[in-house]
């Protein structure tokens, strides 16, 4: 085994550009039934418990197809090159 050497990982624009509408959707959703975007989105990205985001408008099935990992690393990098 190689657990001295430090991996890789990277993101594909696509995917990046997909996450941004997906969660653009949910956020929408959550806001129109009078939930805390945010604070909703934080706790199934924690958790991944699905019940923290609505089923209005698909939003609980959308955000499924969002890898977390892939996710923190976009937000990761979004927020250093800011």
């Amino acid at each position: 085994m190689m657990l001295d050497k430090t991996m890789t990982f990277s993101v594909k624009d696509d995917s990046e550009n997909e996450m941004k509408q997906i969660l653009n959707t949910v956020y929408d959703a959550l806001r129109q039934k009078g939930y805390n975007p945010i604070n909703q989105i934080v706790g199934y990205i924690l958790s991944e418990d699905p019940t923290y985001i609505t089923t209005h408008n698909n939003a609980r099935s959308l955000i499924r197809h969002i890898d977390r990992d892939e996710l923190l690393q976009a937000m990761v990098k979004s927020y250093l090159s800011e």
